[in-house]
């Protein structure tokens, strides 16, 4: 005997892409869990809701899983496509064992495609570096960069050669900072003919806060160093310039120091690389320092030395301008390394839709976003279907959590967007091929 023992309903919008009038309205699918009492084994359908009333309860065979009512020839698209994403879920099993959130929003329509558990407040992993770099883009701009400067105290002797005052390394918390970057100080102090520095040579790091670490990391990830002297990524600047400036003939008579740069200090050489250039690395390949770097240029704007919590009151500003409360919320870090993140796919879309409507953030956000099949960290996923080339999206992966969100081109030429949140699972490979198959079902004709 089968008997259904589990019936959820979900909300969606239909998309009419010939009509300008927006309509609104529920439509409702039941995706059934069947037990077979003879084998104690489940299976997984969608059943119309017309076949199930309360008067008479619902008994379903193992083959309607199979059967040709999930067949979507003679439908029309979006109710095509609608259908196969329940088949989907249906056939997957982790909604017996993990939690699930998922939203689809049609661009090109302006309606709301398919929303499931989308309020859900669940972990985003490294779909939090969307929200960080949406952010970052609303507020700082597209043409904004990362800088560190040279500058000193004192006058600079001809006759001797010698700086009497002290040299500064003013950090901006550049990640890219690099040898290149360190030649060019080296190559200013010796056109300006220095070979001897009286003072010190300070680091000046009050471009952020001195905590080192991003709140909820735990003891035992690879944590950035959070530090505004960066070099190669490490926090070795100060030890570089200094043997730098040995291997160069110059002499220091001086200590090396902390000490903030007086307004009275004369810039003398400025290093600087562009919001892409972090953008691009931060996005395709995940890379977390690059992320919290973009959050403390993000705090910065809201006043120095740059916090965590200054960078967290502009992603709560955003999310107010949406629509949205940030109070439903939980905001750690900038990207998605925290234990203590929590958001929902129903905010990721509407950042997503958000800057997908502005071209000073799209424009830069698209081309650094992971592409299914080619490169990032979506470079060996959805190879071989209709998804590879196709979608654009961000990745996010921690201990049982394994999230997807982004952009992709629908069959009909329709621009979609959208968030889905696997939490609970123990191995990545399940959540990874559920989010896969239901981007590829979006994709295909």
């Amino acid at each position: 005997m089968l008997i259904a023992v589990l019936c959820i309903s979900f909300l969606a919008e239909p998309v009419d892409g010939k009509s300008r009038k927006r309509r609104h309205h529920r439509r409702h699918a039941r995706v059934v869990r069947v037990q077979n009492a003879a084998t104690d084994s489940d299976s997984v359908t969608v059943v119309p809701i017309a076949n199930v009333t309360k008067t008479n309860p619902l008994v379903v065979s193992v083959d309607t899983v199979a059967d040709d009512s999930l067949k979507t020839d003679s439908l029309p698209w979006p109710e095509s496509l609608r259908v196969r994403i329940d088949s989907v879920i249906a056939h997957s099993d982790l909604l017996a064992t993990t939690q699930f959130g998922m939203k689809v929003y049609d661009l090109t329509a302006d309606s709301v495609l398919y929303s499931f558990n989308e309020q859900y407040t669940l972990r985003p992993a490294s779909t939090m570096k969307l929200i960080t770099a949406i952010t970052a883009l609303d507020k700082l701009g597209g043409s904004y960069q990362y800088k560190t400067y040279l500058r000193h105290t004192g006058d600079v002797s001809s006759d001797t050669h010698t700086l009497n005052g002290n040299v500064y390394v003013v950090g901006g918390f550049d990640p890219r900072f690099n040898r290149d970057d360190l030649t060019a100080f080296i190559e200013t102090l010796k056109s300006m003919g220095i070979d001897t520095i009286c003072g010190n040579v300070c680091a000046d790091r009050s471009f952020k806060d001195s905590l080192l670490l991003g709140e909820g990391c735990c003891w035992d990830d690879d944590n950035p160093v959070l530090t505004s002297l960066l070099y190669y990524g490490s926090d070795s600047l100060m030890m570089a310039f200094c043997n730098e400036l040995t291997d160069n003939g110059i002499i220091v008579k001086g200590d090396t120091i902390d000490e903030q740069a007086p307004d009275s200090a004369i810039n003398i050489c400025m290093r600087a690389h562009s919001i892409d250039q972090i953008l691009v690395r931060m996005m395709k390949e995940s890379d977390n320092l690059y992320a919290e770097s973009m959050y403390y240029q993000l705090a910065a704007t809201h006043g120095r030395p740059a916090t965590a919590d200054g960078a967290r009151a502009e992603v709560k500003a955003l999310i107010r301008k949406v629509g949205l409360n940030p109070d439903k919320y939980r905001l750690a870090d900038g990207s998605g390394l925290s234990l203590y993140n929590y958001l929902s796919p129903q905010l990721e879309v509407e950042f997503l839709k958000y800057a997908y409507g502005n071209s000073a953030i799209y424009n830069h956000l698209r081309p650094s976003l992971p592409i299914a099949g080619v490169d990032g960290t979506l470079a060996k996923r959805m190879i071989g279907t209709a998804a590879e080339g196709n979608v654009m999206a961000k990745t996010g992966t921690e201990t049982a959590v394994s999230c997807l969100a982004g952009y992709l081109t629908a069959a009909n030429g329709h621009i979609l967007t959208f968030s889905i949140m696997n939490q609970g699972s123990l191995t990545a490979a399940r959540p990874r091929a559920f989010q896969d198959k239901v981007c590829e079902v979006m994709c295909k004709k």
